[in-house]
């Protein structure tokens, strides 16, 4: 499928650079969000054949998952070499559904989730219930995109919708006085139930899935309701992966993802995001959360998300910009 006439010459240069990697896995993931391929196309098809053995990127994430029931590999949540994370970021790739390979790791995955001894851990305390919900959120969203539906993922979902506070969101804070839903515990989960509204469409669904995004378009998203001030300068940065941390791209690309971004509320963290594009069309990586250099130091990261750089482009942030600003509208790609 040829790259449109429509588009403008720094739309079309930055996605002939993307589909020019040499990394699949971001020209994977630019067929299928900017150019709205799906799997069964010629391009994304022949990308499929051999993803796992040319992508240094999936060859590196799938050398940290379990091979069976019985391989001894570390806790799922280890930070950012467990399970729980690897298979977070297959599914924000776009990694194709269905590989079998993956159960043993979605099978640790739910049952660390759905364990009872982990629920019982998670009190109610004035009436909400405090738990890690980006946990179940991201549990739940890579089990949807990898192409594992069922019923524990029925269970997660009504868990989610269960144990919504009343102003839309979720938080683990053990405080009584706490009342407020953290941006962190609940952007995900709002991603996770938007995807399992594929599966299943219920007015209570859909109902969590507005409260939640109230939550931040009533905040455009980054700011104070009482004075319009920012609320943490580190939100405006731009971030991948962005683990279960807040900022205003992964914001927007769940909202994106949700047909949120309409909300005029969402104008003044679009117009930040269009005002970190370079030149040459692309976005930067501003800040990260993770280190690739040392296995045994904390927040080692198995993947290449290449490092930070003010001034070059990110092609993860990239295509995440790119797609949002489409969805809002702002830039025309049209496929």
């Amino acid at each position: 499928m040829p790259i449109s006439k429509v588009i403008d010459l720094s739309e079309k240069s930055v996605i002939t650079q993307l589909l020019n990697s040499n990394e699949p896995a971001i020209r994977l993931k630019t067929y299928l969000c900017l150019l709205e391929h799906d799997y069964e196309t010629s391009e994304v098809k022949k990308l499929k054949v051999n993803l796992k053995k040319e992508s240094p990127l999936i060859s590196s994430l799938f050398s940290y998952l379990p091979k069976d029931e019985t391989s001894k590999i570390s806790h799922v949540y280890t930070k950012w070499q467990g399970v729980h994370w690897i298979l977070s970021h297959l599914a924000d790739i776009g990694y194709p559904p269905g590989d079998r390979n993956l159960i043993p790791s979605v099978t640790r995955e739910m049952n660390w989730l759905l364990s009872t001894k982990r629920w019982k851990s998670k009190p109610i305390i004035n009436g909400r219930r405090r738990f890690c919900a980006s946990q179940d959120g991201n549990g739940l969203y890579a089990a949807l995109s990898l192409g594992f539906f069922d019923e524990r993922c029925k269970i997660l979902a009504d868990r989610l919708i269960q144990h919504q506070w009343g102003d839309g969101g979720w938080n683990c804070d053990r405080k009584p006085a706490a009342s407020k839903s953290s941006y962190h515990e609940s952007l995900i989960p709002l991603r996770a139930l938007n995807r399992y509204l594929r599966e299943e469409k219920t007015p209570q669904l859909k109902n969590a899935i507005d409260k939640a995004a109230e939550l931040f378009h009533k905040r455009k998203l980054y700011k104070r309701i009482s004075d319009g001030e920012i609320i943490k300068n580190r939100w405006l940065s731009l971030h991948y992966p962005s683990y279960w941390h807040y900022d205003i791209l992964s914001a927007l690309k769940v909202l994106a993802e949700a047909n949120k971004l309409q909300d005029k509320r969402c104008h003044d963290a679009l117009d930040l995001l269009e005002s970190k594009r370079l030149v040459d069309g692309g976005f930067p990586k501003e800040e990260k959360y993770c280190q690739s250099s040392n296995p045994e130091a904390r927040y080692f990261t198995p993947g290449n998300w290449k490092s930070i750089n003010k001034k070059k482009i990110n092609e993860w942030v990239t295509i995440d910009a790119l797609f949002i600003l489409k969805k809002a509208k702002r830039i025309d790609i049209d496929c």
